[in-house]
């Protein structure tokens, strides 16, 4: 049995139709190959998610009729990550899994090694969108636009902490940090670019009473794979549990 497709969409709804752009229309049409009469669901944090009906699918919008609601309006309370911008292809990886992994918010920051020149925030927001159409959530985490780990720092909420991932530095290891973790309150995990964060920024990781140095294991992990591990071994040991074994 083929799944319904889900459409990310923007707006308060309720009831009623929901009128679809163009993108949409045209991926409806002629990627899923669906037409007037077929079912789909809409969704957003604020609204909720809603069975739908195509009333209209033309090559320029389309419109779908709001049946019954499917779930109430909320938003992940998953942790922030903050990732050391890295190439595009790991870069698109990272955010894609990251929402997979219930991730809260994604703050991209310039570090010392950081090796790529800009960040593209509209094709990240995109990317966020798409996996949370296909992962059941509700709320696509937003996508911060790039500042430096000092302005970051400097504008740090005063009661999320941050368990660092790096490889120097003293740390302890991550499971023994998540035994002792108080879930309930806010959290962000943070990593490093290729090649690790610079001494002097470790050195002001260190000093910011906000900031637990965690270790991942016995080997050196790519930017990516070291955030990745981090957000599931966070999700698995949250009370929460809200991962599902169940592929996509």
């Amino acid at each position: 049995m083929s799944r319904v497709p889900r459409l990310h969409i923007q707006g308060d709804f309720a009831s009623g139709d929901v009128t679809l752009d163009a993108d949409t229309a045209h991926r409806l049409r002629n990627v899923l190959r669906l037409a007037a009469g077929d079912a789909v669901q809409i969704f957003n944090a604020a609204s909720g998610e809603f069975a739908a009906t195509l009333i209209e699918l033309s090559k320029s919008r389309g419109v779908a009729r709001l049946d019954a609601r499917l779930r109430e309006p909320g938003r992940d309370t998953g942790p922030w990550l903050v990732a050391a911008a890295i190439k595009r292809g790991p870069l698109d990886t990272l955010v894609e899994k990251a929402v997979e992994l219930g991730v809260g918010e994604i703050h991209p920051i310039v570090t010392e090694r950081t090796n790529v020149e800009r960040v593209n925030v509209a094709r990240l927001d995109a990317i966020a969108v798409s996996a949370a159409e296909q992962c059941e959530r509700i709320d696509p985490p937003a996508i911060a636009a790039p500042v430096t780990l000092r302005e970051k720092l400097a504008n740090w909420p005063r009661d999320r902490r941050i368990l660092l991932c790096a490889e120097a530095g003293m740390s302890i290891p991550l499971a023994q940090a998540l035994a002792g973790l108080d879930f309930a309150a806010p959290w962000a995990i943070m990593v490093g670019p290729e090649g690790g964060f610079a001494p002097a920024e470790l050195e002001m990781l260190a000093a910011h009473p906000l900031v637990t140095g965690v270790g991942l294991g016995p080997t050196i992990l790519r930017a990516d794979t070291a955030a990745l591990a981090a957000l599931a071994a966070f999700q698995f040991a949250s009370p929460r549990g809200r991962i599902s074994p169940r592929a996509l």
